[in-house]
């Protein structure tokens, strides 16, 4: 069965039709490669054919290339031969004197989009639901097939660049609005209608950058105006990426040198920077991880087999705040009903007010419907009382940090609730066998980690009691992929995996500011890491007296358990902040940074003062200190099978805290400069700053057994 169906009508079209067997979406491979190269070779040379239309059998178009076919390459001319398969071919396409249109019946990314480009008219189907665009960088790929050519040239370098560079997905309206696609229609029979037609109405076709007197809309690189724009763009671009980042760095280069050549050096230009991209560590990384590992997980590799999928129908959420108004919003915007308790109706309203707000935002950017935000508020219930619980098969409690707290509303909610029901609690630190230990039926509770707002982050954190039974994990797991959040699985422990991991980042930044390393400086080396933000204006955010609520806490459980407790490198500079200077975080005005009203933050220059300065720093071991510190203590984590496996390890560290994404998360930062280089920069930052660097007996080990991290 071929992957690509031929189809001569009695006017002389050849439809092409895309179908690779065995797949849900068709992708960019050897076995479709076989396929479309000889229905190309027929198009080009039956003089029967006198035009062409590609179109797909499948409800999408084509989703791009097969990573399979990508990741695997290590060699530079290897690479650098792949793209120029499809590169070429499309090339003869497109340069073949017969018209070609692509029929665009849904989703077109990366190599679908690059086929598409090369066709000259594009007719796509009116779905807001199908997606066009040219994601590779997000996998630390560029497009390899003609795509920082054609779309430059289509519609400019400066309308181009945003979309190549962030990986941008458009729907077929916006891409209409833009220039990528031409015409839109209004199902199957009526984009191929138009296609044919527009076949038939023009017998002789060529793109435009193959004409004549052609000009870049906008200009090239070399127009004055461009020029201004391109001067400020590496440095721009520089200042995003900090230098971690080839792929966004070469596609600039490829646009911009392309520019100032003819076509067909353009694409040597392309394939040559696209190769670097696929042979680079961080391409490797990003693959590995954000490709294979997650849609591992997606697929539910963390899930404990024989229990069918279950549907959560309502949620009921014990506190109004920001993190239970986030949960409440995401639940019903999945379609769940939700009942959003709070100790009174005001407060209870105020929480349900924020998914109004939210919808209200959305409803500005064209994103919802006055009638969508409707239905969604329909499905909130907000409650001063208990009742409503009666008939959940979900309770979250999202109330303070407080374990006594905690214990109460588990006992109150529970004589309400239905047998069946799951008990889950949002705690981000409070070990989950503790406080299963106010529940009647503590194999049905289970920790649901999300985190701040949760609305917009993508992970949730599903903790493990040691009493929850693997039917309650499904149901948690399931809930999670409802909600279209990304779940990972862990151990009970303190502080879990990604608290307790997260704040090793913090902490390092703190030991930092008390060995006299200026603040700003620490900040620096905190991006230059990779992560979003730096660690002071972090733990601002996050609050210093929250930290010092639960360095109390986890202290006052160490002494409860006869137990030394291990104080971390940051806890006399929280304890100075909070209880000395009353400086306890951003939400009062005052932390690291200073807060003015109406005002850009800043570091608050009584620093200098409290913790001197001096200059016995290297900045580059700073930002190695901040990545190993901890990659060191994920590794802690494993050993102590607090995380079970590498692809959540990987994925809670990006998606949870914001680890860097160029890394492939902390295992694979590990992976990458191998286990014994990794071990010996341990054992070396030990040595300078102190026990916490002590490599983790697991990693000494796998590193003598010359071993590393598989997924």
């Amino acid at each position: 069965m071929t992957a690509v169906t031929q189809d001569l009508d009695a006017d002389g079209i050849l439809t092409l039709t895309i179908d690779l067997p065995n797949r849900s979406m068709n992708v960019i491979n050897a076995e479709f490669g076989e396929g479309f190269e000889p229905a190309c070779k027929r198009a080009i040379e039956d003089d029967a054919v006198k035009g062409i239309v590609i179109t797909s059998a499948k409800d999408s178009f084509v989703a791009g290339a097969d990573i399979d076919m990508i990741f695997p390459i290590t060699d530079a001319k290897q690479a650098e031969q792949a793209a120029k398969g499809l590169a070429e071919g499309l090339r003869a396409l497109e340069t073949c004197g017969k018209p070609v249109a692509a029929a665009m019946n849904g989703t077109a990314l990366g190599g679908g989009l690059e086929i598409c480009l090369a066709c000259h008219y594009r007719v796509a189907i009116d779905n807001p639901r199908a997606k066009i665009g040219l994601p590779e960088v997000k996998l630390g790929l560029l497009p390899g097939a003609g795509g920082t050519q054609r779309l430059p040239r289509m519609i400019g370098i400066q309308a181009s660049l945003p979309l190549i560079l962030e990986g941008k997905e458009l729907d077929p309206a916006k891409a209409k609005s833009m220039g990528i696609v031409d015409d839109l229609a209004s199902d199957r029979d009526d984009m191929m209608a138009k296609a044919k037609a527009w076949v038939k109405a023009t017998p002789k076709a060529a793109q435009p950058w193959d004409q004549k007197g052609f000009k870049y809309p906008g200009g090239d690189a070399k127009n004055p105006k461009m020029g201004q724009v391109l001067a400020i763009a590496p440095s721009m671009l520089r200042d995003k990426t900090k230098g971690n980042y080839p792929a966004p760095e070469n596609i600039l280069s490829c646009v911009v040198e392309g520019s100032l050549v003819d076509f067909d050096s353009a694409m040597t230009v392309e394939a040559r920077y696209f190769a670097n991209c696929v042979v680079s560590q961080v391409s490797k990384n990003m693959i590995g991880t954000l490709w294979y590992q997650l849609n591992a997980i997606k697929r539910g590799a963390s899930r404990p087999d024989g229990f069918e999928p279950y549907k959560t129908k309502k949620v009921g959420i014990l506190g109004a705040g920001m993190m239970g108004a986030g949960i409440a919003y995401v639940s019903a915007k999945a379609g769940i009903d939700v009942v959003l308790k709070d100790v009174s109706q005001q407060a209870a309203d105020k929480g349900k007010a924020y998914s109004e707000s939210l919808q209200d935002k959305a409803i500005k950017r064209g994103r919802s419907t006055p009638e969508k935000k409707a239905e969604l508020l329909g499905r909130i219930t907000a409650t001063d009382s208990y009742d409503g619980m009666a008939d959940c098969d979900l309770i979250i409690e999202a109330v303070f940090e407080d374990r006594g707290l905690k214990a109460k509303v588990t006992q109150d909610t529970e004589a309400v609730l239905p047998e069946t029901a799951t008990f889950a609690s949002n705690t981000s630190t409070l070990p989950i066998t503790g406080l299963a230990e106010a529940s009647k039926r503590p194999e049905q509770f289970i920790g649901l980690h999300f985190f701040s707002p949760a609305d917009k982050m993508p992970l949730v954190e599903i903790i493990k009691g040691e009493q929850t039974n693997p039917e309650t994990l499904a149901k948690a797991f399931d809930y999670v992929l409802q909600i279209r959040k990304t779940p990972i699985v862990v151990n009970d422990s303190r502080g879990f995996y990604t608290s307790r991991v997260f704040a090793t980042y913090v902490n390092e930044g703190m030991a930092m500011l008390a060995e006299g390393v200026p603040p700003m400086v620490i900040e620096r080396a905190g991006l230059q890491a990779g992560m979003p933000v730096g660690p002071l204006a972090l733990h601002d955010e996050v609050s210093l007296s929250l930290s010092w609520h639960i360095m109390e806490q986890t202290r006052k459980d160490f002494e409860a358990e006869g137990k030394e407790f291990p104080k971390s490198p940051g806890y006399d500079v929280v304890d100075k902040m909070v209880n000395t200077l009353e400086r306890p975080g951003k939400k009062a005005g005052k932390g690291f940074y200073d807060y003015p009203d109406g005002g850009k933050k800043a570091i608050w220059s009584g620093l200098a003062e409290h913790f001197p300065r001096n200059d016995d720093w290297d900045f580059d071991t700073l930002v190695e200190r901040f990545g190993t510190i901890q990659a060191n203590e994920t590794a802690r984590c494993m050993e102590e099978d607090v995380v079970e496996t590498v692809a959540d390890a990987n994925i809670g560290s990006i998606f949870g805290w914001g680890f860097a994404p160029h890394e492939g998360g902390t295992l694979q930062y590990i992976n990458a400069r191998g286990l014994q280089a990794f071990v010996d920069q341990c054992k070396a930052f030990a040595k300078d700053y102190g026990p916490r660097f002590e490599p983790a007996e697991l990693l000494v080990k796998m590193a003598a057994d010359g071993k590393q991290f598989e997924a």
